[in-house]
């Protein structure tokens, strides 16, 4: 007999997006097994026919992580609605989706699978995983501002966790985060009376952008997925 697993499990593990994310679905109605409408936290199995917006779901074999320079202008979604989203510029081939965002008018590191279990470790704000932003500003920085940007900012009615800052330029630092609050550094700066003209995200945990030349895409694999894998 074959066995059960829970719907969001399986749409997960099938590549298609992140547990959350089809339970979303779900809500929506968008989901079918065996030509009915799904109720959140149904079991199925394999041998179910399984539909999202009609279209039958197969399990992805081979399993994709992809590090990826995202240039200025493409947006992380995978909504064809929108024209500029991140799946079609890249054009994989198989179906991924984005680990997370990096804002439209923000370039630089973004990671791509279709393992929903990945997506779902990684972004868990508990694990305190760290992102490396290289960030210039509209005007000089002070010590005053590097003070305060690392000890915590008052936005979205929470106080950002306590983080590294380190100046590199009259305009210019490098900031380290371990959360992932909306536009973070750039209602962070806007706090404290700054305005972001450049954001690039540079690393997320071990993953670096390196030599990753805008709009190219590699592989994560060999040694570098294992330490990923061994950090979660």
């Amino acid at each position: 007999m074959e066995q059960e697993m829970r719907l969001n499990k399986f749409l997960s593990d099938a590549g298609v997006c992140s547990r959350r994310e089809a339970d979303r679905l779900v809500e929506a109605g968008r989901v079918f097994v065996d030509g009915k409408p799904a109720v959140q936290g149904q079991k199925v199995t394999g041998n179910q026919r399984i539909e999202i917006d009609h279209k039958p779901i197969k399990k992805e074999e081979e399993k994709v992580l992809l590090a990826f320079n995202k240039p200025r202008g493409v947006v992380c979604t995978t909504s064809k609605k929108d024209k500029d989203n991140i799946v079609e510029y890249i054009n994989y081939g198989k179906r991924i989706y984005p680990i997370g965002r990096l804002d439209k008018d923000s370039e630089g590191l973004i990671l791509l699978t279709n393992q929903g279990e990945l997506v779902d470790k990684i972004l868990r704000g508990s694990n305190f995983h760290e992102k490396e932003y290289i960030v210039t500003v509209n005007k000089k920085i002070t010590p005053d501002f590097l003070r305060v940007m690392g000890s915590g900012v008052p936005i979205l009615d929470t106080m950002t966790r306590p983080c590294e800052i380190e100046q590199i330029g009259p305009r210019t630092f490098r900031i380290i985060l371990t959360q992932g609050l909306n536009r973070q550094i750039r209602r962070m700066c806007e706090y404290l009376d700054y305005r972001v003209v450049e954001l690039e995200r540079v690393r997320v945990m071990n993953i670096r952008l390196g030599r990753l030349k805008t709009g190219t895409y590699r592989k994560i694999v060999g040694k570098e997925l294992e330490e990923l894998l061994s950090l979660l």
